[in-house]
């Protein structure tokens, strides 16, 4: 284990031999070398969202949004410690060379554990999706194999953006996001507690935005009240890029950059992720700031490094560069592409029956792109699969694969000469020579994303609504009305309104942004060598008009749990090729509920399911409806029986009342057990009724 006083206590030993003007510079993001003690340049940025970022050659698995679909503990947890070892092995190489740039270190600010409360949010495909519970337990995941076990932590995690933050993009630097306090606690801050608690993750990442009036990065509510008294966080606080600086410019809460670097000290944040720390020593000139506010942070921070071993001899340090992108890691990423994968719809078509088929068309402008295969905040890989490429290959010289890109992925036209929609002919012609025509539609990190980082810069990274571009939806009406039939891949990091595509297609496939190989995994479905095995980590609205307004940070119709109209599909949906069937036993002892569930493979196929548990008390203080409080993935063999344990939420039979605080759902509660939620879309869409158990305490 490791010995979080021993590094802390070598950390003051080590700031106490520091100048003053020293331990203020240590407090930057890009930390200055101090060759008299020995102590080598450290730069704290590195991202490692879904795979090492933003500094070469990677493993790319897929963005964040499509692990969370596979509902995988231990995926996540095996693709955070590939993170871990391959930034290891980046930093042994780079740190060799005196490389110690940004992207270098092994301070990773990853997982983003916000909650993707509303479709429109463009950062939303880097979290988890839009459930607490599912964040919170993939979260933890991420922090346990990204930080392993071992004597030194293999890599620091960061949940981030502390505290109430989705977005709009656009008015981060000066929104205030106003949320009551049982919103609070029953949506945006259990996620958070859960990596402080139970993963001990390294650091936190405050948000740009304001939070109830205090601005994130300098919320002594947020920052000292709750992270560091009540829930005893040890680690360091990092402010969001150039946040710091909101606080005199857009939040106006300061007046100078002096006020602005002690307002966030003096509230914990130890590192400034942009540049007005390096008014820090002007701060305590003005006496804003003490020089035990400057040591303290500086401590926190070199207890990380210690912890990192960067002082000493680790376990770490003969990771070798011969572990980037090796083949296990790639079949790792393959093995999270086939599980985040999601069936929506499917009238028979698939899986193709490649013997039965002459010809496919593949329309579409994200057939043929790596954009649309890696999301944002993404590595480089040395090869990569398209969708198209992935078909081609499966295809080989027994069906012939005709593409046409169809449109551009939004403007009006692919060639600047050409007339408004110069390829739609010839999608058309390839729809009309193709026995089955696949049309890979989608957005891409242009048009969602973060601010600043798109080429979407009239909605800074946010959906306006939940549409396709107005190019692909005229594409997909043109390939329908030729008569064949139509397979839509829907490759986007969030919920779409796919109305047109559920009554015109024969069947739909979200396949998110599936990672650098991610191409011939989704054709490996298509083909049937894989079935699909993902659920929707968020839900599927028809529109926007039955939702709040963007701005709107109450829980009230917001995702599946607060929802009270119709959807598309909902949260925790997703089909698969194979047929099966489920009953469970639902007990309980004392406040903890267990479950275990029995699944039989009534079909041909084997297959991966998900297992779901939701939990609805009776009591005014419940959320309107069920929640997830357990899931457990399975594999079944065709014909097999499994019997599997659900591990519950410790607090499903608990719930959070109007001031915040958890007590007691009472005596009656209702337990679904099913391959997704008990609700009526669901029964619908699956023709599948979940197990619904009464249970008194």
């Amino acid at each position: 284990m490791r010995d979080r006083q021993k590094a802390l206590a070598r950390a003051k030993e080590l700031v106490a031999k520091m100048t003053l003007e020293e331990k203020a510079e240590q407090l930057r993001f890009d930390a200055p070398a101090i060759p008299r003690l020995g102590v080598p340049a450290y730069n704290w940025w590195n991202e490692g969202l879904h795979g090492v970022a933003r500094a070469g050659v990677a493993t790319v698995f897929p963005q964040a949004i499509g692990t969370a679909a596979a509902f995988d503990t231990d995926l996540v947890e095996k693709i955070a410690d590939v993170i871990a070892v391959e930034g290891r092995a980046k930093y042994n190489a780079y740190s060799g060379e005196g490389d110690r740039d940004i992207y270098k270190g092994l301070t990773f600010w990853s997982p983003n554990v916000n909650i993707f409360r509303d479709p429109r949010w463009g950062r939303g495909h880097e979290t988890y999706g839009e459930d607490p519970y599912l964040t919170g337990e993939l979260g933890k995941a991420f922090v346990d194999g990204l930080q392993g076990d071992g004597e030194y932590l293999k890599a620091a995690g960061c949940a981030k953006h502390f505290a109430v933050h989705s977005g709009p993009e656009a008015l981060r630097h000066q929104f205030d996001a106003k949320a009551s306090v049982k919103d609070m606690r029953e949506t945006y801050l259990p996620a958070f507690e859960k990596l402080v608690k139970d993963a001990d993750v390294e650091a936190v990442m405050g948000a740009y935005n304001r939070t109830n009036g205090e601005p994130c990065c300098g919320s002594k509510t947020l920052m000292v009240d709750i992270l560091r008294d009540e829930w005893g966080f040890q680690g360091h606080f990092v402010s969001d890029c150039w946040a710091i600086r909101d606080f005199h410019t857009s939040h106006m809460v300061t007046d100078t950059a002096e006020e602005s670097a002690a307002m966030a000290l003096k509230n914990g944040c130890d590192v400034n992720c942009g540049n007005t720390y390096l008014h820090m020593m002007s701060a305590y000139e003005q006496g804003l700031v003490t020089e035990e506010d400057i040591t303290l942070a500086a401590e926190r921070l070199f207890t990380t490094r210690f912890l990192l071993g960067l002082f000493d001899e680790t376990e770490y340090d003969k990771i070798g560069y011969d572990k980037i992108e090796c083949k296990e890691h790639l079949a790792l990423a393959d093995r999270a592409a086939a599980e985040s994968v999601v069936l929506l719809k499917n009238d028979g078509i698939l899986p193709l029956k490649k013997e039965a088929l002459k010809t496919i068309g593949v329309v579409g402008p994200n057939a043929n792109s790596r954009a649309a295969l890696i999301g944002n905040y993404h590595g480089t890989a040395s090869r990569y699969t398209t969708v198209l490429e992935g078909i081609q290959d499966a295809c080989g010289d027994d069906v012939r694969v005709y593409y046409s890109e169809g449109c551009h992925l939004f403007k009006d036209r692919v060639e600047n000469l050409g007339m408004r929609q110069d390829r739609i002919s010839e999608a058309v012609a390839v729809a009309k020579n193709s026995d089955i025509v696949i049309a890979v539609l989608g957005l891409d990190e242009t048009l969602e994303g973060e601010e600043g980082d798109t080429g979407n810069s009239y909605a800074s990274g946010d959906k306006v609504d939940l549409l396709l571009p107005e190019v692909q939806r005229e594409l997909l009406e043109a390939v329908v009305k030729t008569g064949k039939p139509v397979i839509l891949i829907n490759m986007t990091g969030s919920a779409m309104d796919l109305r047109y595509a559920q009554e015109h297609c024969a069947a739909i496939v979200q396949a998110w942004y599936p990672g650098a190989g991610g191409g011939k995994v989704v054709a490996d479905i298509l083909m049937g060598a894989i079935s699909p095995s993902g659920k929707l980590p968020v839900t599927f609205y028809n529109d926007t008009e039955e939702l709040p307004p963007f701005e709107d940070y109450s829980m009230k119709d917001r995702t599946y749990r607060y929802f009270t109209g119709k959807v598309l599909y909902p949260f925790g949906y997703g089909l698969t090729y194979g047929d099966a069937d489920l009953t469970a036993k639902v007990s309980l002892a004392g406040d903890s509920l267990s479950v275990e569930a029995t699944v039989v493979n009534t079909g041909s196929v084997d297959i991966e399911e998900v297992v779901q548990v939701y939990v609805k008390a009776d009591s005014a203080d419940a959320t309107p409806n069920a929640r997830l409080c357990g899931f457990k993935r399975v594999a079944v063999k065709a014909g097999e029986t499994k019997t599997v344990a659900v591990p519950v939420d410790r607090d499903a039979l608990t719930v959070i009342n109007e001031a915040g605080e958890k007590v007691s759902g009472g005596s009656t509660y209702t337990v679904s057990v099913g391959f997704g939620q008990a609700d009526a879309r669901t029964e619908e869409l699956t023709g599948k009724k979940a197990v619904v158990v009464k249970i008194q305490k």
